[in-house]
């Protein structure tokens, strides 16, 4: 490209033209030339060079003038920064761009209307700078843009304007903590036709978790109207979250869900002065997502194209940040812009980093979106302005807790200050969370009223390391910082599986060494996700409470029906946890809640028997047979029977708690196959919970009808022993590792060995007692499942009872 052009076409200008174009039109330019053809929509444009900059900047002789202004700053004093920043400009707005360059823009503007049939088209005019989407920093935010800008003069304004954002106070502040030269830094401005998303929707999408850095998945936010609310974190977005590895094989596997509130969109203004406008979402629209399933997966199919592309590009694994717009008008999706993810991308995956909070009784104060893992403690410093801070005279300092509405990207430089991030609104792909990621601070987005219920001055801890949702306790708590160096960890040959209860943390496990899950609760899904009782959701309509309709009518939004939102929301956790640990085996346990814990569930009361002792009553396998409760378990087979056969996630295999008997064991298996849910179908996987001793006892006959047993050492002891692990009277009696419980483990070793079946363990008992782990090892069991945190010490104790069986050998 020649270097020396002020105006080029986008199509013209690609990765190699970063220091012409910027790296945002770079970016756009470089799709547009190859990845059009393969069927990805990008709108047209072109590019404002950065000599056309450059020449505007010496012929109206500000360089010299800012260069002064720049080294006056105080970058301690927030103050000091932002009189800088405005003096600077002020400059540049109120300079004239050169006749002859303000020609050139104009008729390339006219060819680019003509191009659409419009005599004066409607565009969009982004700032690209030198430095920006750089794989060390992205420069999120920094610059900016202006939509729906129509007309010559109204696009002369916008681009004098982006000029100016080179000096945003954010802008100077970022490149001084990055160590960038503010004058080796220039700017392109890109004049691209405006998808009308306004009449549509628009968002973000990630080819990576940006939680976790996990690789196999697409994550995109998206909402109605022109992105800038999105980003700016002034709405709750809905999510989607898309599994790679089974896209494209016949298989929708759209993992996960969550329906945003969008209250507000943004839309063009009617006004010629007011380019664009906010206005209300319609309730009846505010309760369906913003787009359908075909949607989904052509945006995510498309992400993971640009992700290939670039990645090759790059010769290096490149996971990427991508904004789309959906047209109202067409129907048809755009890509608007895709840079490179700075965060995940540098991480050194052989360091493992876990923040735990120790044991507390602190009062929950608010909750949102957890962004990072960290913890962090400070005193709450809540900032509606930066104007009204600095003219109060109250001083953000250094470790406090920034509570807010929503950040603005001006805020940098008190954000880089602060312990944690609190607001109340907001996404996992809005400023306030980007920003936070990037500078390692750990954020609560989405709280919606943090404001109101937080205390100026008020000392408080954030913890982000307990999943999806973050939590805002009072005081200053305690927590570790655990630091693990994964290479260092010895080589075991017992597999070593993991227990998952949270599906929100199952992308953050997965890091961990693993051979799959040997345990993954249905229980914990039901509660947390659904929080209702399924024969609630089924008949509530026949019980005459209105208050348990409404509630349920009210939790559904956004899914088909009743039988939609439980089937979906129980696929939504199992599929986490199933995509998590793909393609190693997953063991979904059905549900194993007793009466009583059941009564719990929204509705429960309806149904639940009391019983005097519901640890030994109607739970496990003898529910899903009875005529009670058939209806709730098909439910259950239904969900497993869409994580597998839509989903793709075939490594999901079942597992029956609490079976009494070999019949009852026929019984449940029948019951499943009327719901289309078959053992070896499909490679579908059955396995037992030997957790009672007639499982023991007649373990020959229990393995001719299943693949494979997984101890749960719980309630085996408990009914070994005859004692109720739930009573703190007998509480010091209750140890897996008593001789009568050990000698139960030995003879179903035995047993299963001798029928050629699986037999593993996934009750707490290793987890705590490494020296139960070497027992099990030393016995020839096949795998161990243990909570994540045992991860570590159980690997050590393995590694030292099979170097000591060998060494015998």
């Amino acid at each position: 490209m020649n270097m020396n052009k002020n105006i080029v076409l986008l199509e013209q200008v690609g990765l190699g033209d970063v220091e012409t174009v910027g790296g945002k039109n770079a970016s756009l330019g470089e799709m547009l030339q190859n990845l059009t053809r393969l069927g990805i929509r990008i709108p047209g444009g072109f590019v404002i060079t950065v000599n056309a900059y450059r020449k505007f900047m010496e012929e109206n002789g500000l360089n010299t003038a800012i260069q002064e202004r720049i080294r006056e700053i105080d970058y301690d004093n927030i103050e000091s920064l932002r009189r800088a920043g405005l003096h600077i400009r002020g400059m540049i707005r109120n300079s004239k761009i050169p006749s002859s360059l303000s020609a050139e823009i104009i008729e390339a503007y006219y060819a680019l209307s003509k191009k659409y049939g419009q005599d004066i088209t409607d565009v969009a005019v982004r700032s690209s700078a030198t430095a920006e989407d750089l794989p060390d920093a992205s420069f999120a935010g920094q610059q900016e843009t202006y939509l729906n800008v129509r007309g010559p003069a109204a696009l002369m304004n916008a681009v004098r304007n982006c000029f100016a954002s080179l000096f945003t106070d954010r802008a100077i502040s970022y490149r001084q903590r990055f160590k960038y030269d503010h004058f080796a830094v220039a700017l392109s401005v890109g004049v691209q036709k405006m998808v009308r998303s306004d009449l549509g929707a628009s968002g973000v999408a990630f080819s990576i978790d940006t939680e976790s850095g996990f690789k196999d998945l697409v994550l995109i936010n998206g909402s109605y109207g022109l992105g800038e609310m999105l980003v700016q974190g002034s709405i709750s977005p809905d999510e989607f979250i898309v599994f790679k590895p089974t896209m494209g094989k016949g298989f929708t596997p759209i993992i996960e869900k969550k329906l945003g509130s969008k209250e507000n969109m943004m839309v063009y203004g009617d006004d010629p002065d007011e380019r664009v406008k906010i206005i209300p979402v319609e309730r009846s629209a505010q309760q369906r997502f913003c787009l359908n399933q075909e949607q989904v997966l052509q945006l995510a199919n498309w992400v993971c194209t640009i992700e290939t592309y670039y990645s090759t590009t790059k010769k290096t694994w490149c996971p990427m940040d991508v904004e789309w717009a959906l047209d109202g008008l067409s129907g048809e999706l755009f890509i608007v812009q895709a840079r490179p993810e700075t965060i995940h991308s540098r991480k050194d995956e052989s360091q493992l980093t876990e923040y735990v909070l120790l044991p507390h009784s602190a009062r929950t104060l608010v909750k949102g979106i957890a962004v990072g893992d960290k913890v962090a403690s400070g005193k709450v410093s809540i900032l509606f302005s930066l104007d009204k801070r600095v003219s109060e005279g109250h001083e953000f300092k250094e470790g406090d807790v920034l509570v807010t509405d929503m950040t603005d990207p001006d805020w940098e430089p008190i954000m880089k200050k602060a312990s944690a991030i609190i607001t109340n609104k907001g996404g996992r792909t809005c400023h306030a969370a980007i920003v936070a990621r990037e500078m390692g601070v750990p954020a609560i987005v989405g709280c919606i009223n943090a404001t109101e219920i937080l205390s100026e001055g008020q000392l408080i801890t954030a913890s982000c390391a307990e999943g999806d949702e973050g939590a805002v306790y009072e005081g200053a708590l305690k927590y570790d910082v655990l630091k693990t160096n994964l290479s260092e960890l010895p080589k075991i040959k017992t597999p070593l599986m993991l227990n998952v209860g949270s599906p929100s943390l199952a992308f953050q496990f997965s890091n961990l060494p693993h051979s799959g899950v040997g345990l993954a609760r249905e229980e914990f899904i039901i509660n947390n996700y659904i929080g209702i009782h399924p024969l609630a959701l089924l008949t509530h309509r026949e019980l005459n409470d209105s208050s348990l309709s409404a509630t349920i009518k009210t939790k559904i939004s956004g899914f088909a029906d009743e039988e939609d939102y439980f089937v979906q929301k129980l696929s939504f956790g199992i599929a986490r946890i199933g995509a998590a640990f793909f393609p190693k085996t997953v063991i979904v346990r059905f549900s194993d809640f007793k009466s009583n814990e059941y009564r719990n569930l929204l509705g429960g009361e309806h149904f639940e028997p009391h019983e005097e002792n519901p640890m030994i009553g109607w739970r496990g396998a003898s529910r899903y047979y009875s005529k009670e409760y058939k209806a709730a378990f098909g439910l259950e087979c239904k969900a497993i029977r869409n994580v597998r056969e839509n989903m793709g996630l075939e490594n999901v295999a079942v597992m029956i708690p609490f079976c009494r008997t070999v019949n009852e064991l026929l019984k449940v298996k029948e019951t499943m196959a009327e719901f289309g849910l078959k053992q070896g179908e499909h490679g579908l996987k059955l396995y037992l919970m030997a957790e009672i001793p007639s499982n023991i006892l007649l373990a020959s006959e229990f393995a001719k009808h299943i693949d494979g047993f997984s101890i749960g050492s719980n309630d085996l002891t408990q009914l070994t022993l005859g004692l109720d692990r739930d009573s703190s009277l007998v509480a010091h009696l209750y140890d897996e590792r008593n001789e009568a419980v050990k000698i139960m483990l030995s003879m179903l070793i035995s047993a299963a060995k001798k029928a050629g079946v699986k037999v593993g363990i996934c009750g707490q008992g290793p987890s705590d007692h490494p020296d139960f782990a070497q027992f099990l090892v030393a016995q020839g069991i096949d795998s161990i499942s243990v909570t994540p945190d045992s991860v570590i010490k159980t690997i050590k104790a393995i590694h030292a009872v099979e170097q000591e069986l060998a060494g015998k050998k």
